[in-house]
Order: structure tokens, then sequence, then C-alpha cells
């Protein structure tokens, strides 16, 4: 037989008082949880675009997170595996050849570029750097959805200011609401997820209405689909504008969302102040050397993206043609006012086998396959007999 274990003997039980009458320590309510910050109630998290449902019979088909559905360079896939090599080591964490090819690129000088994983580094970073519970942020919406999500973040107001009834961005109404709180501007042309794009007049025209001292992000992930006449040069704008920051992504026409590549063009001071905000060594050096030979094929990529919009203003027309009233499509995404048809629409595409973005105010489609398209079209065609007549 077994003797008692000492250590067993000598815990009270947990209902008993402890020596001396004074009570055991509480403990801890598993209800109870952490106190998170009162902000992070008033803003949704990002929520990515859902996947296709599995229909039996049918290719599935995602459209639902504007990634570019060509196939990859295959310059850029052999980088890739030459640069698969030894994980243990630290990337350059100054993209030193990638920011080489992309002052040689842009024209701009190396202190005007920083690197980060993705665009969306960029705006948690850009909020970081000019935001805080004292001052005020303006944005479009229905925009991105990370730009409530990042100003909201940091504790910052935040003032929406309505599109539009064609999606465009109000820029008389925006510069009506700029405060002497105001810290932070977001611009978003071709505007996600609507698909229109800025010109570059009107900006130049809103930008001398912008204090100095505030600064303007011009988030222009998707600029190489655009083809509308007298669309913004951002680059033209920053070396213009000393407030002005550039935005732009190898996610979308470069088709590197999966190795999370962005960056900023913007003076001097506020690289500075975004290198201080950005992470350490986040772009691994496989991102950092396929980003560097899509560079070195930009006129393929440009000329892709030439093909991915004729896709799109094909469907769109098509879309149009059937009684739908499409807002300008720059992108590589079509968007359908739908208001509270949007959840209805969403199912007649999952039922068959199509993932397309709800977002509450309408539908957003990414353009994809053509067979994707047409199986788009057909749900749509028979979505309006039913719903509209």
């Amino acid at each position: 037989m077994n003797s008692p274990d000492p250590a067993d003997s000598a815990v009270p039980d947990a209902a008993a008082p402890a020596v001396g009458g004074s009570s055991s320590p509480a403990r801890p309510d598993p209800a109870a949880s952490p106190r998170l910050r009162a902000a992070l109630d008033t803003f949704p998290p990002y929520i990515p675009g859902k996947p296709p449902r599995r229909v039996a019979g049918l290719e599935s088909f995602k459209l639902s997170s504007n990634e570019n559905y060509l196939p990859p360079l295959p310059a850029v896939l052999d980088t890739m595996v030459a640069h698969a090599t030894n994980p243990a080591l630290y990337p350059d964490d100054a993209a030193l050849a990638l920011r080489q090819g992309l002052a040689a690129r842009l024209g701009v000088g190396l202190d005007q570029l920083v690197v980060t994983t993705g665009a969306s580094e960029l705006l948690v970073a850009l909020t970081q750097i000019t935001s805080d519970a004292t001052t005020e942020a303006i944005y479009p919406w229905p925009s991105f959805e990370m730009y409530p999500q990042t100003t909201g973040l940091v504790g910052s107001t935040r003032r929406e200011v309505s599109l539009t009834a064609d999606g465009r961005h109000d820029l008389d109404a925006m510069a009506a609401a700029i405060t002497d709180r105001t810290s932070l501007i977001i611009l978003c042309s071709p505007n996600n997820p609507t698909g229109p794009v800025l010109r570059d007049v009107e900006v130049r025209a809103f930008l001398d209405q912008v204090p100095a001292h505030v600064l303007v992000a011009l988030d222009e992930a998707y600029w190489e689909f655009a083809t509308a006449p007298g669309r913004v040069d951002g680059l033209s704008l920053v070396r213009d504008y000393p407030n002005l920051v550039l935005l732009r992504t190898f996610s979308k026409a470069h088709g590197l969302a999966g190795l999370r590549v962005g960056y900023a063009v913007a003076h001097p001071r506020v690289v500075e102040g975004l290198l201080k905000a950005v992470i350490p060594f986040g772009v691994t050096d496989l991102s950092q050397a396929a980003a560097l030979e899509s560079l070195n094929h930009w006129d393929e990529v440009l000329d892709r993206a030439a093909r991915i919009g004729h896709a799109r203003d094909v469907f769109a027309d098509a879309l149009r043609q059937q009684g739908w009233d499409v807002p300008e499509a720059q992108s590589n995404y079509v968007w359908l006012p739908l208001g509270e048809k949007s959840s209805a629409f969403e199912d007649a595409c999952v039922d068959q086998a199509v993932a397309v973005r709800n977002l509450g105010a309408g539908v957003r489609i990414s353009i994809g396959e053509p067979e994707a398209l047409d199986r788009v079209l057909g749900i749509a065609q028979a979505f309006r007999t039913e719903h509209f007549g």
C-alpha cells in the first residue's frame, strides 16, 4: 500500500478557513476577462473575403478578395525558389535592393521610400504617427474597411464622409469636415469598393484647402488598373505637396498578395516617422526578391493589368445592359449598390459556387476567370428578373 503523499496532507480543504481564522483568497471569477480598451467597441474587425462553397458539378470561383487571377510571372516564381534558402536568417530590414529598384522606376529618392508588410501596415503606421484620442481622422465611406479599424484603434475621432450617389469621394464635404483637431485624411483611388477614380484636378483643389500640418494619405492600391482620362497622378502630388503620402502595393496588379509587400512614397520627414512605427524585419528576403523581380517586369505587369481592366469594362457594360446601376469601374472589381438586397444576391452567388463580397451597402465582384464572370452574369440576370421584375 502506498503511503500518503505529504503534499496531499498539507493542502487545506478549499472550503475550510485558513489557519488563524482568515478566509482563503478568492478564486478568479471564470466569467471575468482582462480589461481591454473601450475604443475596441467602436469599430468592427477586418473580415476577409469568404472562400467559395463547393457545389456538386460546378467549379468554384473566389471573387471576394480582389486577387489577381492570372498565373504568376514565371521569372517571379523562379526568383522565389532561388531565395527559399535559409529561414534562420533575418531579411534586410532596409529592403535596400527593392527600394533602389523602386527609386529608379518611380524617379524618387531612397529617403522617400519605405517598404512594409503590405499597404495595410502603412495604414497602421500612419495612424500611429499622426493620431491619438485628441485628434480626428477623415476618410470617405464606404471605402476600405481598415480605415475605421486603424483610426479607431488609436482612439481618434472618425469622420466618415459619405460618398456621392455615384460612388465618388465628396471632396467638398471632406474639406468642410476639417477642424483644428484633424490630423489625418485618407483618400482612396480607385475607391474600394465602389470603383471610381479621383481626378488630378479635383485632388489638387482639395489639397490646396488642407492645412499643411495635416497628413493626407492617398491609397493607390489599384492604380495600375485605372484608365480614366485625367486620373490622379499620385507621384506628382507627392512632389508638389509635402503633407501627402502615397500608398501602393505589390498585392494586386503584381499578383503577390500572399507575399505581403507594400510601399510608401513620401517626403523624408514623413518616412522618418513611418520607420519608427513599422515592424522590423517584416518583409522577408523572399518577398523582397520577388517584388524586385516583378518590378523588373514592369511592362508585363502593366499589360496584364490592362487585360484585367478590359475584362472589367466588358463585364461592367454587360451588367449595365441588364439594367444594373454600376458606378465607374476603374479597378479589378465591379460594385453593385444593392442595399438591403445585398445578402440575397450574395446567397444567390454562393448557391452557384461563387464567392463575392457583401459589404452591406452593396456587393463587390472581383474580376476573375471568364467562366466565373459569365456565371455571375447569369446569376445577376436571374436575380434581377426575380427581384425587380
